[in-house]
């Protein structure tokens, strides 16, 4: 695996991995759920366009230095994060619902239901599961908010769901031109508002959503 050897990231990484060695240490004892650790995150869910992506993650030995939660990350580095997280990945899954979907059931459904699909993919790798959010999806699976800056797996599931939807959203693009998908990926941004009040929306928009139908 390829590794980066800039301390300031060597560090950062360092205490996710420590915080997620804790969490599995604490679960033996607590809860006789060992190890290794299952993270999971979703990307998308306050889009007006464009699916909800979720992914989970069970890491394999070799640390990723620089991993962190996707938000806190530029693009370049988010895919190159990604690269080392499909190469060392113990297990990974990733579940998707497009915009029709989520119309139809509801957000919150949609959220649910594509971390429970994701993490259902790794559970024959993994041990206790960690989902970052405030979530109730179940009596195997913890939630905690922000864990995707703490938590190593978590924040590799971040970085996942993340790269795979942008890469979505820019395929999304190309297929219903003029509304910046590229840029916005979706999001409600003043750019995008404005092309949506222009032009209405389009089969990939989320038509329940508030300004969008």
């Amino acid at each position: 695996m390829k590794t980066h050897t800039s301390r300031g990231r060597r560090s950062e990484s360092g205490a996710l991995y420590a915080f997620d060695a804790a969490w599995v240490a604490e679960h033996a004892e607590r809860a006789e759920r060992r190890g290794p650790l299952a993270g999971a995150d979703e990307a998308g869910r306050g889009a007006l366009a464009g699916p909800l992506v979720a992914a989970a993650v069970v890491l394999g030995e070799g640390e990723i230095y620089g991993i962190n939660d996707s938000k806190a990350l530029g693009e370049g580095l988010r895919e190159e994060l990604l690269g080392e997280v499909l190469e060392g990945a113990r297990a990974l899954c990733v579940a998707s619902f497009p915009a029709w979907w989520i119309d139809r059931h509801g957000i919150g459904a949609a959220n649910k239901e594509a971390l429970r699909r994701a993490l259902e993919g790794v559970r024959p790798y993994s041990g206790c599961v960690l989902a970052d959010g405030n979530l109730k999806l179940g009596p195997e699976v913890e939630s905690l908010p922000q864990a995707d800056c703490k938590s190593a797996a978590v924040a590799a599931a971040s970085v996942m769901a993340k790269v795979l939807r942008d890469g979505a959203m820019r395929a999304l693009a190309r297929k219903h031109p003029g509304y910046g998908f590229e840029r916005n990926r979706g999001y409600g941004t003043p750019e995008h508002r404005e092309l949506l009040r222009e032009a209405g929306p389009c089969r990939v928009h989320r038509l329940s959503y508030a300004g969008v139908g």
